[in-house]
């Protein structure tokens, strides 16, 4: 049973966002990693479970500093339920792209967990979504960018080596 409000709960979740989007525009994930605690675990159920707030760090900075990830422009939260009982928020986020040059918008989302440990600290951290939708996202950013001629060398190499299996089939 948790001690905190419901009211404490949005509090921070509240500046959890505030912070997360002002990493979108800096791209500074030590930020990220320090809202965990020392020994926060982080559940990404494509990639594992990161144990500690250390293997956050070091995975977040893989994560976001390749395709796709480097090509996210932030992660706002579309909704939000808090779970006082459990000291948890629920809520969707969502993940949308850089324009790839016609103003085009590719997204997907997914659920997030978070289970408040207080202090404005986090201790963990459970992403669910279908890494297959995330996939097709990104490919299709690739297949305009690269009919835009605004594809870069990063993003290239994903489209044809990860990439391929999620190319639509012509």
């Amino acid at each position: 049973m948790s001690t905190f409000s419901a009211d404490e709960l949005d509090a921070a979740f509240g500046e959890f966002q505030r912070t997360v989007a002002e990493i979108a525009i800096s791209r500074d994930w030590d930020r990220f990693a320090e809202m965990f605690t020392t020994d926060a675990d982080y559940v990404e159920h494509a990639l594992g479970t990161m144990s500690g707030r250390e293997e956050i760090r070091a995975w977040i900075w893989k994560t976001m500093s390749a395709f796709p990830g480097s090509h996210m422009t932030g992660y706002p939260s579309l909704w939000h339920v808090v779970d006082a009982p459990t000291a948890r928020v629920i809520c969707e986020v969502d993940n949308p792209m850089r324009d790839p040059g016609d103003g085009s918008v590719i997204t997907a989302t997914n659920i997030t967990i978070l289970t408040y440990a207080g202090d404005g600290l986090w201790s963990r951290e459970e992403d669910v979504y279908n890494p297959f939708e995330f996939g097709v996202a990104a490919m299709r950013w690739c297949e305009k960018a690269a009919d835009l001629g605004t594809i870069d060398a990063d993003a290239t190499r994903w489209m044809e080596t990860t990439g391929a299996m999620f190319a639509r089939r012509r």
